[in-house]
């Protein structure tokens, strides 16, 4: 019989190179394939250069494809990236939202488009470095559970992937932690068994987002009022693209201790300041729902889950009812911290991803 064939995502991290590694070893027919996803062109008018999906990450890539004698190809994904994630990450800013475009380039880039590459191409599967692992549950759905490692499991960027994309995909690095991928790049000699971990959002490396909306977009935001809930002004803000919920540095207001962003008004164009206890909330809504583990939310029929409201969150106790054809609003047991409209809320249960969506304004 003839070996199943994979089309490995290869970043130029040691992560999907590992994962090309563990997959030759277990018998696949791998493919290592980097996806360019920053062209010169776009360097040019953003001016910055991009540390994922860039010609430099086509170069590691090679030099470990070459190590593990797999074929290697780069292929340009610049124009679904361009307009899936960055159009949209720019969109979500410019309408005062904090969008999360890792979450938009999995579910579009690296699966939609590198599993219709790869599957055009003969291949059986696609796979990634991503920490995390994928199981059939007893109703017989796929999901994405959480991987060997708490520290660096990435389930919460995996939850819009569909079942058809799940059945076509490995992520052999779940079963591992970081080290331990580590020390397997160094014992295949893989040179980048060393190399740092990206940070931050990939084509905008230096951080400043508003410096890159206004260069990306045209778009210059205006100035506006810092405001207290109750809508006393407390000074000038830079432009809502500056901010986000739950934001205290680089506020400027001599307040004399620590206040936060509350809330976001495009209508009257200001950010509302508030105190740390008034920055916690009970009940969220999202819509744009994504259901994985669970198949459906039925009306009238609360569910219990784990909450996450963004990465970094632990997770929380929640009620999850259906108060829309597109729409769950969740109770918390315990109030949660900075809710986030355009961040998503994903939905555990059991260690796997059940549902989630993005967080609403309401």
């Amino acid at each position: 019989m003839a070996a199943k064939k994979a089309v490995v995502g290869m970043s130029g991290g040691v992560d999907s190179s590992v994962a090309a590694y563990l997959l030759k070893k277990q018998g696949y027919d791998v493919t290592g394939v980097t996806m360019l996803l920053w062209t010169e062109e776009n360097e040019g008018k953003t001016g910055i250069n991009a540390a994922c999906g860039s010609g430099q990450a086509a170069k590691d890539a090679k030099k470990v494809a070459d190590i593990l004698q797999i074929p290697h190809y780069t292929v340009d994904f610049s124009s679904v990236f361009k307009e899936k994630v960055v159009d949209y990450f720019a969109e979500e800013y410019l309408h005062a939202r904090t969008p999360n475009p890792c979450i938009a380039c999995n579910r579009h880039v690296k699966w939609e488009a590198l599993l219709a590459y790869a599957l055009e191409s003969g291949a059986d599967y696609i796979a990634t470095g991503h920490y995390a692992r994928i199981k059939r549950l007893e109703n017989g759905r796929l999901a994405v559970c959480s991987s060997a490692t708490e520290k660096k499991d990435q389930t919460y960027a995996l939850y819009r992937l569909t079942q058809e994309q799940l059945a076509h995909t490995l992520m052999p690095v779940g079963e591992y932690t970081k080290p331990q991928i580590r020390k397997l790049a160094e014992e295949a000699l893989l040179p980048v068994a060393s190399k740092g971990d990206s940070q931050e959002i990939c084509f905008i490396p230096d951080n400043d987002y508003a410096s890159f909306i206004k260069r990306y977009t045209g778009v210059v935001m205006p100035d506006g009022d810092f405001v207290t809930p109750d809508g006393k002004v407390l000074g000038r803000h830079k432009g809502l693209c500056n901010y986000t919920i739950g934001q205290r540095r680089g506020l400027g207001l001599p307040m004399g201790h620590r206040v936060f962003v509350k809330a976001l008004d495009t209508v009257r164009n200001e950010v509302v300041i508030a105190e740390n206890e008034d920055m916690y909330t009970d009940v969220v809504r999202m819509n744009s729902l994504c259901f994985m583990g669970v198949e459906d939310l039925a009306s009238g029929m609360p569910e219990r889950f784990t909450g996450k409201i963004r990465y970094g969150h632990a997770g929380t106790p929640c009620m999850a009812h259906r108060t829309g054809e597109d729409e769950v609003t969740c109770y918390f047991d315990e109030p949660v911290r900075a809710a986030t409209p355009g961040q998503s809320m994903v939905l555990y249960r059991d260690n796997y991803v059940a549902m989630g969506g993005i967080i609403s304004d309401s």
